[in-house]
């Protein structure tokens, strides 16, 4: 499903027990300095991610200053917070502007809240211009945090070039079949640099020859609840997307290869490191 960019006014995009993708939550809130929010998702555990700008942010009895350094998606390293299931959160614009996502995946167990910072974060690249699958990975809450995490990935991935295909060979996550694959909801924010670039969501069932395409811009949503998801932005464009991965019995993802394209896994550099870095 294809959720068209809009004003939010800093209200859940992907609310709780969504009929979609009832296993995330996603909103983006927007500050000026000095604004503040206040978050409380019953039921969902968060992890909130400057996209841009800086904030501080009070949790569970502990405070974290200046989240998030970069100005730009495209320059520095993301930064975030974990917020355990249910917890009241409170956080303060510091810099001139933030914009700030909200992501969130369905537990019921209560972990301690914990601060990422850049140094923390676990980058992977892989792909090949030659193969237009060129891509870097930004682990935000990935393998390095597990045991202090229920169900909830996140990352940011980024086209490196301009132009090329994301999430290639097609793949799905939509059933618990270990040690296949498993089920996990999934919800992507897109962004194009430039900001007027443009790319396509491939959403094809099992079974099908043909499926749907989603014409997507800055800011579009994305919510994945079954089927095989590639993407591709347009020549000329970088394009980057926001991911939050919920699973339904366990956190590490398990990945389902479509069995015509499964062949590609090994035509592109990196692609087994990338796999095992959801893991």
């Amino acid at each position: 499903m294809h959720i068209p960019p809009h004003d939010n006014q800093n209200k859940a995009i992907v609310d709780r027990d969504d009929e979609k993708t009832p296993l995330c939550y996603f909103n983006i809130v927007k500050l000026t300095k000095g604004g503040s929010f206040t978050s409380k998702v019953e039921g969902y555990e968060t992890c909130l991610v400057p996209a841009t700008g800086s904030i501080d942010v009070n949790v569970a009895g502990q405070r974290f200053e200046a989240v998030g350094k970069r100005m730009h998606i495209w320059q520095g390293e993301p930064e975030g917070v974990y917020v355990p299931v249910g917890t009241q959160v409170t956080f303060t614009c510091v810099s001139d502007a933030a914009e700030i996502f909200v992501s969130g995946a369905k537990h019921d167990e209560v972990y301690e809240p914990f601060v990422v910072r850049e140094a923390d974060i676990d980058p992977v690249q892989y792909g090949s211009d030659d193969t237009k699958t060129h891509r870097k990975i930004k682990h935000i809450l990935g393998k390095a945090q597990a045991g202090k995490v229920g169900r909830l990935l996140v990352s940011e991935l980024f086209t490196v070039g301009a132009g090329g295909w994301s999430g290639f060979p097609p793949h799905k996550h939509d059933t618990d079949a270990l040690p296949t694959e498993t089920r996990h909801d999934e919800v992507y924010n897109f962004r194009f640099n430039p900001e007027h670039g443009f790319g396509a969501q491939f959403l094809t069932q099992e079974g099908e020859d043909m499926g749907d395409v989603y014409h997507i811009r800055n800011s579009s949503t994305i919510q994945i609840e079954k089927g095989y998801h590639p993407c591709v932005a347009g020549p000329g464009y970088e394009m980057y997307y926001f991911t939050i991965l919920g699973g339904l019995s366990q956190r590490p993802l398990h990945q389902n290869f479509h069995p015509e394209h499964v062949y590609q896994l090994d035509t592109i550099p990196g692609m087994k490191d990338m796999i095992n870095k959801f893991k």
